[in-house]
């Protein structure tokens, strides 16, 4: 996310203020709190109109704080070649940074299903960020599938691995977290040896 006024003039006194704002809500959202842009000054010891020059409103705070902004990929810097290990490393990956900000995740989950009804839907959640990722360890599917089939596929994977799934199969299934993360990798799996072996359902 471009922020010209952090790439403009003194950036490197501009960047600490920023990463220190970031830190500060990262802390709240951890606490279970949705901090507005005042708290997160307070909390930071930045000024409230040196914050807003950030973040004009909550959503962009949020959205900044979310654990999954700064992630570009979740590959490894020399990734396979086997798409069946692609994607497991992914959801490795991704899992991992799921359960070890799971207050983060669940407050940004809560705060994602608990915008008004017509309001724009940009919170991290709805921004669909697992999806790249998802997309990226699949890509050598795209010698044999469809880009709509691969689109389907990831959306299936997607809606099988993320912290809502966490929550259920903990909350409601029982499962202890290293329990949660074997049966999201096993269903990932079993999407993608399904989607190879019969196809992607069209429905």
């Amino acid at each position: 996310m471009s922020r010209p006024y952090v790439e403009a003039g003194r950036t490197g006194q501009k960047r600490r203020t920023l990463d220190a704002l970031v830190a500060a809500a990262r802390q709240l959202v951890a606490a279970g709190t949705s901090p507005t842009v005042d708290e997160a000054a307070l909390a930071a010891g930045v000024a409230r109109s040196t914050a807003y020059r950030y973040f004009p409103g909550q959503r962009e705070l949020l959205a900044a704080a979310h654990p999954e902004t700064g992630r570009a990929s979740m590959l490894p810097d020399d990734p396979p070649e086997d798409v069946g290990a692609r994607l497991d490393a992914v959801v490795v990956e991704f899992t991992k940074m799921i359960v070890e900000t799971e207050a983060q995740q669940r407050t940004m989950l809560r705060l994602s299903l608990e915008l008004p009804d017509g309001e724009e839907r940009s919170l991290p959640l709805r921004q669909g960020r697992a999806i790249a990722w998802i997309a990226e360890a699949l890509a050598p599917l795209q010698k044999q599938m469809s880009e709509k089939e691969i689109h389907r596929l990831v959306l299936a994977i997607r809606s099988a691995i993320g912290i809502e799934s966490l929550v259920w199969l903990t909350d409601v299934g029982g499962l202890s977290r290293d329990a949660a993360v074997a049966s999201m990798r096993w269903s990932a799996g079993a999407l993608l040896s399904q989607a190879l072996s019969v196809g992607v359902s069209k429905s």
